[in-house]
């Protein structure tokens, strides 16, 4: 539906390319899409600058990159998809981190079998010869390893002059909380702050739980007789009485075991999902094959269940962005699932999607 306005606005602006993000920005304020915002029109004005320079087809010296953070909620992502549609350039495409990250690794995995020399030079080199723009969304680091290869990576990507557009929660110099080796991380940060423009995004406004409106219609909780209830009840009502015969899917060769599904409609539980060392490609794989997710029995996470957390997050970070919807069960309110352990500061964005994710216009749109 995005794609379509966005064509439909734009045309109409095309005299004023320069102007065409706060354009189409206070033409949705007009109608009502968004409410208005000082902070988040200021953040366009950085986002025209690198928008003209993509668009335009003469060469500049040195791409504008950005890093874009703030608190869950705030807009970054209304406003970096509407930069990422209005970018004419086709050398372009769109990563949630864990998907980058997972593609990075597969590379890496791939070539590493065929003897290969240079991995993370010949991954940038690849990416160069078919980007414009990157574009890395919910940006975050909690592996040393990982910041270790992003600096030899990101280290070439500017050297080719691809400019990067990032957003996160945190500001660059706290993506890497509590970690071990931190002045190996600082090398990467440092790196970010040199060849990126770092913008904030400060709003003190959470504009995703305003559109809240039919949680227990799709999240039901605590987990008592009527949970059961309303899992089966959901999936026969979606399924039109369809018999629960057990279902997998493949996923890099591994069989992933689900309770049941019918054509695009998958029936399992917090077990089978997160208790399982699956990680972003697994899930991501699971978006491909169903637009509805019926996922019985989440329980109250805490410290001793931190890797099932992070799955948890993984996986509602993948159904997030490809707009599949979630019915679920939990042992408590979304805003308690998880607030004691490793991580519980990133689970906040989780927390944030999933009451979006109960919200009637994430409910009424397609499946990407």
């Amino acid at each position: 539906m995005l794609k379509r306005y966005f064509r439909k606005v734009s045309q109409a602006n095309k005299p004023q390319q320069t102007h065409l993000l706060k354009d189409i920005y206070h033409q949705w304020v007009a109608e009502q899409r968004i409410q208005f915002d000082t902070t988040q029109l200021e953040i366009l004005e950085h986002l025209q600058i690198t928008l003209d320079q993509l668009n335009t087809k003469k060469p500049v010296p040195k791409q504008q990159s950005l890093y874009l953070y703030g608190d869950v909620g705030r807009g970054k992502s209304m406003l970096m998809q509407l930069f990422y549609e209005a970018c004419s350039s086709p050398q372009k495409k769109r990563f949630h981190y864990s998907q980058f990250m997972s593609e990075l690794h597969a590379y890496a995995h791939a070539s590493a079998q065929l003897n290969k020399t240079e991995i993370i030079t010949a991954y940038a080199n690849q990416l160069n010869s078919e980007l414009q723009l990157l574009f890395i969304d919910e940006f975050y680091v909690t592996d040393i390893a990982d910041a270790m290869l992003l600096e030899r990576l990101f280290t070439r990507l500017f050297e080719l002059n691809i400019t990067i557009v990032m957003t996160s929660n945190r500001h660059p110099n706290d993506l890497y909380q509590g970690g071990i080796q931190k002045a190996q991380f600082a090398k990467f940060t440092d790196l970010l702050q040199h060849n990126a423009k770092i913008l904030t995004l400060n709003s003190d406004k959470d504009y995703r739980l305003s559109y809240l409106k039919s949680a227990q219609q799709v999240f039901y909780s605590p987990l008592d007789a009527g949970a059961d209830e309303f899992i089966r009840h959901s999936y026969h009502q979606l399924t039109d009485d369809a018999p629960l015969k057990p279902h997998s899917i493949k996923s890099l060769g591994r069989t992933i075991a689900l309770t049941a599904a019918y054509q695009d409609i998958v029936l399992t539980d917090f077990n089978e999902l997160c208790e399982q060392p699956l990680g972003s490609y697994d899930y991501i794989e699971m978006t491909k094959q169903f637009k509805v997710v019926i996922m019985a029995n989440i329980p109250k996470l805490s410290y001793e269940k931190r890797n099932q957390a992070k799955r948890f997050m993984t996986l509602i970070d993948a159904l997030y962005e490809h707009n599949v919807k979630l019915i679920c069960s939990a042992e408590t309110p979304v805003e308690d699932l998880y607030v004691d352990g490793d991580g519980v500061f990133e689970f906040k964005r989780t927390v944030s999607r999933l009451i979006e994710m109960q919200a009637q216009n994430y409910l009424d749109s397609g499946h990407n």
